[in-house]
């Protein structure tokens, strides 16, 4: 099994990134082994389609999980075509959401969350 993170940076220390479609990173992770991949998100400078984008480029990535805060409605549709079940984590580093993942403690997402609209999201134009 793989798990994909939004981080915030490139390694198990990393913020989880609040958003889906435009999180800086991914950090793909064993969540046995803890080895993981680090991959700069190229969504986060797309003008639309960014959901769609880092969900086509999660699920080229055989990950079966993905953990994150939110995923707006494209990245939802993207990622639930592809099985890839996705749950919420708040302020946590990576480690610290894949643990709490493993002991089953995370909330499965089950509801769209907002579109961002292109780049006009948190003062960007």
């Amino acid at each position: 099994m793989k798990i994909a993170v939004t981080a915030t940076g490139n390694d198990l220390n990393a913020q989880v990134d609040p958003r889906f479609g435009r999180a800086e990173y991914f950090i793909i992770v064993d969540p046995d082994t803890l080895e993981f991949e680090a991959i700069s998100n190229s969504g986060t400078a797309a003008a639309h389609g960014a959901g769609i984008q880092s969900g086509q480029l999660i699920s080229s990535r055989d990950v079966s999980v993905v953990i994150t805060g939110q995923v707006g409605p494209n990245a939802y549709q993207t990622l639930e075509a592809a099985g890839i079940k996705m749950f919420h984590a708040g302020n946590v580093t990576v480690a610290e959401a894949i643990e709490t993942f493993k002991k089953g403690q995370l909330q499965q997402i089950n509801q769209i969350g907002p579109a961002h609209r292109g780049l006009r999201t948190r003062g960007r134009l």
